[in-house]
Parts: C-alpha cells; sequence; structure tokens
C-alpha cells in the first residue's frame, strides 16, 4: 500500500493537522516539523529526501488547512 511522499504537500498537512490539533506551526522549527511528519503512521518516503523548500510548502499548507477549518 502506498503511503504518504514528499511530493504530497496537501495530504501531508492534512495529516498534521489531524494528528495535532490544535497545534500552531507558523513558528514551528524545521527540524521538528520533519520529525512530526516523519512520524506519520502514513509516511513511507526517505526521511534525507526532504529539502527546506518541501517542509516550507508542507507548513503553509498546514497553515492553510488550520484557517480553511476555522470558517
Amino acid at each position: 500500500m502506498p503511503g504518504l511522499t514528499w511530493n504530497q504537500t496537501e495530504d501531508i498537512a492534512l495529516s498534521l493537522y489531524e494528528a495535532h490539533p490544535g497545534y500552531d506551526p507558523t513558528h514551528i522549527r524545521y527540524t521538528d516539523l520533519h520529525k512530526m511528519i516523519t512520524a506519520l503512521p502514513d509516511f513511507k518516503d526517505d526521511p534525507m529526501a526532504s529539502t527546506e523548500g518541501k517542509l516550507e510548502a508542507i507548513q503553509m499548507a498546514w497553515i492553510e488547512e488550520i484557517q480553511d477549518n476555522q470558517d
């Protein structure tokens, strides 16, 4: 069964939103974000394949997910 990969920004953001309700990702360190992503049960990609750009995109998508669910 395929799992989440670094390129699935929106899916990872949704998984983070569901796994960490109430968490504010606006000031998260990328090292902490990386740990949270790789700890997701469905994450199956190479942990070393992340980049700062991918982490930033996931962080922004997570923030958007929170904002979308506040409306």
